[in-house]
């Protein structure tokens, strides 16, 4: 207010929804989506208006924040654990492996069960007319298969071949809005963190618009390198068309 700054400049500036810039605001942190979000939203929001951004997120951390289950369990000592698990026995104690003698023994009568089962199936298989009739068999398979199945080798149904995969993995703070065949909101217009892991998405047709450009794409499984910018960057990608620039008034908002 003191910068005479209107909370819609900061909602596109930062693509932080308003009524989430106004629950920070109001300190109305149900209204968020969770922890991290309201950390990340307190990020951003300080860094656009040239505020200490770690000093606030601290602040938020010792002063709402509970620890987490990690932090609250005793510390158990491990110093004085029973013999045999310090020697890596798990077994009943008394219980001994079986002897080597023992072993060869099972080895060798498994062999020989082996050997004895190969020589019967050798013995019913020396018919002479076997081979003869599975070369019929397999002959007039094929001659039916020649005449019935439609000429498809090496083809693609049309649907499939115009399928294509979108992957957006952050390097940094990014806001990400992404829809797929008929809008369908896929990663639903939030900041997404370096380091978090993003499914490979799959579509006929991908809208997309990114904060910064702190992201690899992968089109395909092919990289695409995106280029550095002041405002919002924004792509429509398709298969037959490739990946083509939106200007701000025709990239999508999740809203």
């Amino acid at each position: 207010m003191r910068a005479h700054i209107d909370v819609s400049e900061i909602e596109a500036q930062t693509k932080i929804r308003a009524k989430y810039l106004r629950a920070l605001e109001n300190e109305e942190w149900d209204l968020l989506p969770g922890p991290t979000f309201v950390k990340s939203f307190l990020r951003t929001y300080a860094q656009a208006l040239d505020l200490d951004d770690k000093a606030i997120v601290e602040e938020y951390r010792q002063s709402y924040e509970r620890p987490n289950e990690a932090e609250l369990q005793p510390i158990v000592s491990t110093a004085r654990r029973p013999a045999n698990q310090r020697s890596g026995r798990t077994g009943p104690r008394g219980v001994s492996p079986p002897s080597r003698g023992y072993t060869i023994a099972i080895a060798v009568v498994s062999l020989l069960i082996v050997v004895l089962v190969v020589a019967l199936l050798s013995g019913g298989g020396s018919s002479s007319n076997t081979p003869t009739t599975t070369a019929s068999a397999t002959t007039k398979a094929h001659h039916h298969a020649h005449h019935t199945t439609p000429h498809t080798t090496g083809t693609t149904p049309a649907g499939q071949s115009e399928v294509l995969s979108l992957s957006v993995q952050p390097t940094g703070p990014v806001y990400v809005c992404l829809l797929g065949e008929g809008e369908r909101k896929l990663i639903p217009g939030v900041i997404l963190q370096p380091g978090s892991v993003q499914p490979t998405f799959h579509s006929k047709h991908f809208l997309l618009t990114l904060g910064n450009n702190a992201v690899h794409l992968l089109i395909d499984g092919s990289p695409r390198p995106v280029p550095a910018s002041s405002q919002s960057i924004g792509y429509s990608i398709t298969k037959a068309g490739g990946r083509h620039s939106l200007p701000p008034s025709q990239q999508p908002t999740c809203k």
